[in-house]
This record gives C-alpha cells, structure tokens and sequence, in this order.
C-alpha cells in the first residue's frame, strides 16, 4: 500500500490512510515517512471517512467488519481493491511491464526499473520491497519511484487471483510453484495473464513456465535459461561469489556475448537479472546497455541482507516466507560453509497449514546436521483466519526427520536462545515476510551481539 499511496500523492492526489500496525504502535518510522510525503494517517476506526466522494482503497487482508469498510458502505463511497488501483494505473501507461511468478518479484522489478533508470527513461515504479538505489536520506522506504516517463514498471500478484486484472504491454513470468493456491488454479491464472500481454518473458529452467513457452511465436515470447543454449538469452560460465555472481549471457537472435555482473549473490538472483535483460529488450533496449547498467543494481532490502557483525557472528535478514524463497536463500548461504541458526517467522497461519508438507520437506533438504531452526508463531494482527496448525507441528515435523528445530513462545525466547547458542563464524539468519519488525530484530541481535557486558 506503501508505494500505492507514494505514487498518488506525487501525481497530486489527496491521499490519507489507516492501518491497524499504526494504532498498536508497531513501525512508526514509516508512518512519519508517509506523512512527510503528505499523506494524512488517522485511526482505524472509520473517523477517516467524511465524505461520499472518497474512495476507499483495501488490502486483501482487510475484512468488511473493519470500522473503516463500514463506514465507507455506510457513506455509499466507492470501494476498490488495493489490486484493482494498481491495475488502473499499470493499464493505463503507454508501456507496462508486469512482474509476475511465485519467486523473484521485487528483484526482477527492481533489477527492470533500475536498468530503465539508468537509460534515462525516467519510468514509475512499483515495488513491494525498497529498492536500495533509490534509498536516500529524506526517502528510506523507496518501494516507489514516480518518474515522468511513459514506462510503468511494477510487481502483480496471484495470491488474490488479481492477476487476471493486469493487461501489461510485457509480462515477465519468472516461475510458477505452489504457494497461495492449488497449482492448477495457478496454471490458468498465469496462462491467461500471458494471454492479455503484448509480448512475455518466460524462464526455461522452471518446469511450469517452460510448459507455458511451447509453441510461441518468438517475436512476442523472449525466453531466458542458465540450464538450456537454446533461450533467447542464454546464461553461461557462472562464476559465484559470497558478494555476487557474473556470467556470460549469449543472445540467440543476433550471437552477441556480454557478461554480466551482479552485486547481489545467488544463482537465483542471476535467473531474475536474465529476466529484467529480456524485458528490457522486449522494451527495444539494447542488450548491452542494459547489462552495463545492470552491474550498478545494489539489490533489495531484506533480501540476503547483511543487518551486522558482531564477535565474527552474522546477522542476515531475509524476506524468503515460501518453499521456494526459502530455499534459494539456504542454497546461497551454502556457499559460506558456516552453521545456520535460523529463526524463521510464518507469514500467516493459512500459508503454514496449505504448505506444511513443502515446509517440512525443504528444510530437512536445505538445512545441514548441525544447523538449528527456531519457530515463533506465525503472524497475527487479528480477523477469523483458522489457527488450527501450529509451528510446533512443523518443527516435530523436521525434528522426528533428524534435523534440529524447535518451536518457540515469542521472538524473545528465540532472541535469549540465538545469544546463548551463537558462536564465531556461525550466521543467525532472521527469515520471515509482512513483518517490518523482524529487520528491527535482527538489528537489535547485531546490538546484542556487540554489547560487551554479554560476552
């Protein structure tokens, strides 16, 4: 909502909001951010809304019983989804690239916004995540940039199905695995959303989006791959770092060969940076320009990012929630060869119960004997949701099929144990998504960490 709001406001809109984190004290510096941008906060409690003319914008997390829903139904105001405003604004651009797929969203988004950036298109971006290029003194939370340019770049979501919203002038699809819903509803939803698009960046290497590139005209379907010669952008000779990646990326169509380099480490993080060249060129940019300015991208918060060292102890904060996020995240600390305490929040209790099983399954894949895992609850700001399966029932889970986790009271408990169990070399990685307060965590273990009086 963040962005939305930014984007608005710097396009002359009045805009004002609410959010029940602001009334329980949680994340003030964001909301001081919002209303130094002009955005007016008030309570969740429909005081807010004054007028029939106002509209009112939700999340998918807000329910009709919400005091601010019932006094807008109650003032007949309009009412619109936080997807179906995007929707406009993405349709309504002279050129839209939508970023779709399970994995990868914000780093492909802001890799494809930075490129464009940095060839003076002045584009608007819309992220989920802040983008650390655009990060300035007067504007810490840049998950927004309102350009003057006719490109509108942004991040779309299934979760919802409000995908089926979006008609971009490039879908980018970076990879399709079960997450919020049934893999056959995701099937038809991402099928159909390439259907309503100009032309669509599809990755080989993830089965379900190889599927969806058989039998496309190349001249709408630019394909990327690191396993396969035969995309339209081809990645080779990888070379990994702990602080980045390069490789070779061979285009099909014209044999050009131009190495790219990336600050941001991860085999999954070369796969986004393949995707945000390929829709660059499906934009008509030139394939070396972009991977020149793509060596500048500095990455997004709360992806692989280093909070602090502390006694030789790393702190990592990272916003991997979903089987696949959470392991191309254990995959690329691999590479450090040091012990893993993980605390790992859920991002709500229906995603825990409707992937228990891949849960389970990846951790004892990813984790190694001697790494620890500790649970917190998952996330709850209230509503009706079904809380019928636990963290605990995970952790028993991965524990009876020998690896070490535990199930824990609160993140304090999980604090007092990562202290009293952290030693040197060892990385304390804090996991966990649509919880601003598990960045302050892990820079409040890096203080921990540093006090002397608990060495």
């Amino acid at each position: 909502m963040l962005p939305l709001a930014l984007i608005l406001r710097a396009r002359g809109h009045e805009v004002a909001g609410s959010d029940r984190s602001l009334d329980a004290g949680r994340t003030s510096d964001k909301f001081s951010f919002l209303e130094k941008r002009g955005v007016r906060l008030h309570p969740q409690d429909g005081s807010g809304l004054t007028r029939e003319d106002q509209i009112l914008v939700t999340s998918a997390a807000v329910e009709d019983t919400i005091p601010d829903v019932v006094a807008a139904r109650k003032l007949g105001c309009r009412r619109m989804t936080r997807a179906e405003l995007l929707a406009e604004l993405l349709n309504d651009a002279p050129l839209s690239i939508a970023v779709a797929g399970t994995s990868g969203k914000s780093t492909t988004t802001g890799m494809i916004g930075w490129i464009l950036y940095a060839l003076r298109q002045d584009p608007t971006i819309m992220n989920g995540a802040v983008m650390k290029n655009f990060v300035s003194g007067d504007s810490p939370f840049a998950s927004a940039l309102v350009g003057e340019g006719e490109i509108f770049v942004s991040e779309v979501d299934e979760s919802d199905g409000s995908i089926a919203l979006y008609s971009p002038s490039v879908a980018v699809l970076n990879n399709i695995s079960l997450d919020h819903k049934t893999m056959d509803e995701l099937r038809v939803l991402f099928s159909e959303f390439l259907g309503r698009s100009e032309k669509v960046v599809l990755n080989l290497d993830n089965e379900e989006t190889r599927a969806l590139a058989i039998g496309r005209d190349a001249s709408h379907c630019l394909t990327y791959s690191l396993e396969d010669p035969s995309a339209s952008l081809y990645g080779h000779d990888i070379v990994s770092a702990p602080d980045g990646m390069s490789c070779l990326v061979t285009e099909a169509s014209s044999g050009l060969v131009v190495r790219v380099c990336l600050q941001t480490p991860g085999r999954h993080n070369l796969s986004n940076g393949l995707a945000a060249l390929a829709a660059a060129r499906a934009c008509g940019f030139g394939l070396r320009d972009a991977a020149n300015a793509l060596m500048n991208f500095s990455g997004i918060r709360r992806r692989l990012e280093i909070a602090g060292v502390a006694r030789d102890i790393t702190v990592i904060d990272d916003f991997a929630h979903n089987p696949d996020k959470i392991a191309a995240t254990l995959a690329t600390l691999r590479t450090f060869r040091a012990r893993l305490l993980i605390m790992w929040q859920p991002h709500g209790f229906g995603p825990l119960r409707q992937m228990k099983s891949a849960f389970v399954e990846g951790f004892l894949r990813d984790m190694s004997p001697r790494d620890i895992l500790l649970m917190p609850e998952p996330v709850y700001h209230g509503g009706t949701v079904d809380r019928s399966v636990s963290s605990r029932d995970v952790t028993d889970a991965i524990s009876a099929g020998g690896r070490t986790a535990h199930a824990m009271p609160d993140r304090e408990a999980c604090r007092r144990t990562l202290l009293e169990l952290a030693e040197p070399g060892d990385i304390i990685l804090i996991m966990g998504a649509r919880d601003d307060t598990l960045s302050e965590f892990a820079a409040s273990l890096v203080a921990d960490l540093s006090d002397p009086t608990r060495n």
